[in-house]
């Protein structure tokens, strides 16, 4: 089985979300001691919350590869970054390694369109929402139609995940905030929602949506299971 290296720590909760679905998937394909070997980057979500917010996105990309790096010279044959915000430096990672990054846009794509679903709704932080190099994978590899909620919603929406969702906090009032928003984007023409946000799925529930709902944690995870079997 191949070794998994996490980056992870962006916030903690989802990389513990990630660290359970992995393991559980290992345990359920190949018995109930099976476990999988994973080797996880931590990093304090608050000097990378920081910088995100500082726009200092170079000093992001060059902690990340140090991170990527380091997983691979212990052993790591594949790498998940466990946020979608930080895909944002996915090409200067996957360029500073020899080993392969998934990519956390493909699964979820790939699944989207075996359902048969052309048009999407994203929640995310502000960062996935607004800038295009998520969207942009979406758009131009997949051939989706991706739309985002309007400027009010998504400021509720980045305004849950830092306030609550990093620091372990389900609120219900939050809960109905992220319902209206999803609501709004199936009148818009969303077909499926994309939990775009790996806290998101702490919050956010099948029966919380109207249209199906796509868990980038948990499809993710998924992938990085798949890879490590096939070894």
């Amino acid at each position: 089985m191949r070794m998994i290296g996490l980056i992870g720590g962006m916030s903690w909760e989802s990389s513990a979300e990630y660290y359970r679905i992995i393991n559980e998937g290992v345990r359920d394909q190949r018995g109930p001691t099976a476990s999988a070997p994973c080797l996880l980057w931590s990093f304090d979500f608050s000097e990378i919350e920081a910088l995100q917010h500082k726009g200092d996105w170079d000093g992001l990309t060059a902690k990340m590869v140090d991170a990527a790096q380091r997983l691979e010279a212990g052993g790591a044959k594949v790498l998940l970054i466990c946020t979608n915000t930080m895909h944002r430096m996915a090409p200067a990672v996957q360029a500073a390694v020899s080993i392969p990054l998934l990519h956390i846009a493909d699964p979820t794509a790939e699944r989207i369109k075996a359902a048969g679903f052309s048009k999407v709704g994203l929640l995310g932080t502000a960062f996935t929402m607004e800038h295009d190099f998520y969207k942009g994978r979406l758009i131009n590899k997949y051939g989706l139609d991706v739309i985002v909620p309007n400027d009010e919603d998504r400021a509720t929406v980045h305004r849950i995940i830092y306030e609550e969702l990093v620091a372990g906090r389900i609120e219900e009032a939050s809960r109905m905030a992220y319902q209206a928003v999803i609501a709004r984007l199936v009148e818009a023409g969303a077909e499926a929602i994309i939990l775009g946000c790996t806290e998101i799925m702490l919050l956010v529930r099948p029966e919380d949506s109207p249209v199906p709902i796509f868990d980038t944690t948990a499809l993710h995870a998924e992938a990085a299971i798949e890879y490590a079997l096939t070894a």
